[in-house]
């Protein structure tokens, strides 16, 4: 017994050295690589599902009164503009021309004041416009060309004064209205049993500040409509009831409508969308 208990450790080490065919080093597993590291946390980590990106809104070649929205009552439009600004598109690109309150602000950066502070950063120069107020008086003030990417959406856009500090702001273009003539609109109809509907594309005429929409329903039966708490009333002497009515672009409306179609009147909520990518001049 005590033979046999001295031959087997010899008889493994043996054994391993002919698997192994010589003495190895003990292995040494390598440190993984910083791509190998990211891969294997990406692996790990749940998928985050993100928002889709909102596509931007390009309006028709033309040249529109906007309201230009801003963060700040000391920084915005001219008084005399009533809060307004001219945005010009030309071949898909859109220019807002903007009067200011004064001279005061000199320059403006499409960004953050961060970065409007960068090497390399473009700055807005102004232009020299005159405004002229409700009194006659008139005053030269500093107006920006600022392209704008989408219309509806906020953007970042920075200020600097006279006394040479960048201020951030976030502005957007909103309520868009073509120049002055009759124009075509797509309208989307919402509410109600879904049943009824209206003609689309509308007809839409511009005065230059204001939008008026002929509305026709699907149906004869409809008496008046109600908008902003007006009350307007059908124009059609025969055949489906048809409205004109004031409207916005590029919002949900919200309007109601009195159908007698059923055994007694019944005020019904709709929304209208008007699409401002579909403008087309008639």
């Amino acid at each position: 017994m005590k033979k046999t208990i001295r031959i087997i450790p010899v008889l493994l080490a043996v054994l391993l050295l002919a698997g192994c065919g010589a003495p190895a080093a003990p292995a040494v597993t390598a440190a993984p690589t910083v791509a190998e590291e990211t891969a294997a946390v990406t692996s790990a980590t749940p998928t985050q599902e993100t928002e889709p990106a909102v596509a931007a809104k390009v309006l028709p070649d033309g040249e529109y009164t906007v309201d230009f929205e801003t963060d700040s009552g000391m920084f915005r439009a001219n008084e005399a503009c009533n809060g307004k600004g001219t945005l010009t598109v030309k071949d898909g690109i859109q220019t807002l021309h903007v009067s200011l309150q004064s001279k005061k602000i000199v320059n403006l950066y499409v960004g953050t004041a961060e970065d409007a502070q960068q090497s390399g950063a473009v700055w807005l120069e102004p232009t020299l416009d005159t405004v002229t107020y409700s009194d006659g008086l008139s005053e030269d003030v500093f107006g920006f060309d600022i392209p704008v990417v989408s219309v509806g959406q906020e953007f970042d856009l920075a200020i600097i004064g006279t006394k040479g500090v960048w201020y951030d702001h976030r502005v957007s273009v909103q309520n868009p209205v073509p120049q002055a003539g009759t124009y075509t609109c797509e309208v989307t109809l919402n509410g109600g049993s879904g049943r009824a509907s209206v003609a689309s594309p509308a007809e839409i005429s511009s005065d230059g500040e204001t939008l008026t929409a002929t509305i026709q329903w699907s149906s004869p039966h409809y008496e008046y409509m109600i908008v902003d708490g007006v009350q307007y009333d059908p124009i059609q002497q025969e055949g489906n009831s048809t409205f004109q009515i004031p409207v916005v672009l590029d919002a949900d409306m919200a309007v109601s409508a009195s159908t007698v179609a059923m055994s007694e009147p019944h005020l019904v909520e709709y929304t209208l969308y008007f699409d401002s990518a579909t403008l087309a001049g008639k």
